[in-house]
């Protein structure tokens, strides 16, 4: 499986968009901080100053968002945080990612996720967080398989769902 983590790069505009629609049926987004309206090649310069620590909106970390390619195919992505803000420390955690419905069930989530730690190992995270919803078995899965211990799982309030807070040495 020759799966690699790249930045987005400005022929990805339409696969992205179709990406980011097809997340929105599982409620979950592709392309963080991407509006309705936005330009593509803007939003390019938005993730860059992002992962060089430049312009930072307000709650956001220096972070990595990386598309998951496999041979010129966008597949997923992951969102490699290097440092942590009260509400990624509580519900966020170090590395985010999905995998497009169409190319799950293939172990591209671990392989996204094992890629992911190299980065943000390579940026000075020596101990990452990792969170998924209680009831997302196969994330839960993927984490651990990665060497994720379990940490809590949290009760949400307000009709959330309960999340489960990992941790990988």
């Amino acid at each position: 499986m020759p799966l690699g983590l790249r930045p987005f790069q400005i022929n990805d505009e339409a696969a992205a968009l179709c990406g980011h629609a097809a997340m929105k049926v599982d409620d979950f987004r592709l392309l963080l901080d991407w509006a309705e309206g936005d330009q593509w090649a803007e939003y390019l310069a938005r993730l860059n100053d992002q992962r060089r620590g430049l312009n930072l909106g307000e709650d956001h970390v220096r972070a990595a968002l990386l598309a998951a390619d496999v041979d010129g195919v966008l597949v997923g992505r992951t969102s490699v945080r290097f440092q942590l803000n009260e509400l990624l420390a509580l519900r966020g955690g170090h590395i985010g990612y999905c995998v497009l419905p169409e190319f799950r069930q293939k172990g591209y989530a671990t392989e996204i996720l094992r890629q992911a730690l190299v980065i943000a190992r390579s940026e000075g995270v020596t101990r990452v967080l990792m969170v998924c919803d209680d009831d997302n078995a196969a994330s839960a899965a993927t984490i651990e398989r990665c060497g994720g211990a379990l940490d809590t799982v949290v009760q949400a309030g307000d009709g959330d769902v309960a999340f489960r807070r990992y941790w990988i040495d």
